[in-house]
């Protein structure tokens, strides 16, 4: 179990082009540009409350290239929880992945148990849709982790997506909100806590 430090640490793992750092930079900047730049590796930190305290969120943008598999393990070992981007444009981003999801649930272990979200980015672009959303949900389903699409360019379902993960961590209550004002999702949160729910 990854140590309890201030930071929260989520990274971000995907093809290249899917928009990985177009999610993370529409998120943390509130910014969108239209062309494409290779990232090797980047952090982001955001503050959010954690346990009734302050932390910092800080989020890995990885690389959409396979040049680098020694920083993707130790990225994945440092890792509290993961998002897994495709391009609902390429049916190809899906399958690559795969070997992601399958190295994240040998160096992890029991995955049921981390925050992990696969996401459909790009679903703005309708036209040139390859992947169904039905092709996700079914994705998913086969990795018992969360999923959304969402699209950067149009800010759609972004903050969600952040906020999503957050509520899939369970072993300490982490939000993006620090006012220590409770949203009524939260409250119906802290109401069901203990309680199985079948989402």
């Amino acid at each position: 179990m990854p140590e309890q430090s201030n930071d929260y640490r989520v990274v971000v793992f995907g093809a290249g082009g899917v928009g990985k750092s177009s999610l993370v930079l529409r998120f943390v900047k509130g910014t969108f540009r239209e062309s494409y730049i290779p990232t090797i590796e980047d952090t982001y930190r955001q503050v959010i409350s954690c346990d009734k305290s302050i932390c910092t969120l800080q989020i890995t943008d990885t690389t959409g290239s396979h040049q680098f598999p020694a920083m993707q393990r130790l990225s994945i070992s440092k890792g509290h929880a993961f998002i897994l981007v495709y391009s609902i444009t390429s049916k190809q981003s899906l399958e690559e992945l795969k070997p992601i999801f399958e190295q994240v649930c040998q160096i992890k272990g029991d995955v049921e148990s981390i925050p992990i979200m696969l996401v459909g980015n790009k679903c703005d672009e309708v036209q040139s849709r390859e992947v169904e959303t039905s092709d996700g949900e079914a994705m998913s389903k086969k990795w018992k982790c969360a999923f959304m699409e969402t699209s950067a360019k149009t800010n759609h379902n972004v903050k969600e997506l952040f906020q999503e993960l957050l509520n899939l961590e369970k072993r300490r209550t982490v939000s993006l909100q620090i006012d220590g004002k409770k949203n009524k999702q939260q409250k119906r949160a802290e109401k069901l806590k203990g309680k199985c729910v079948v989402m």
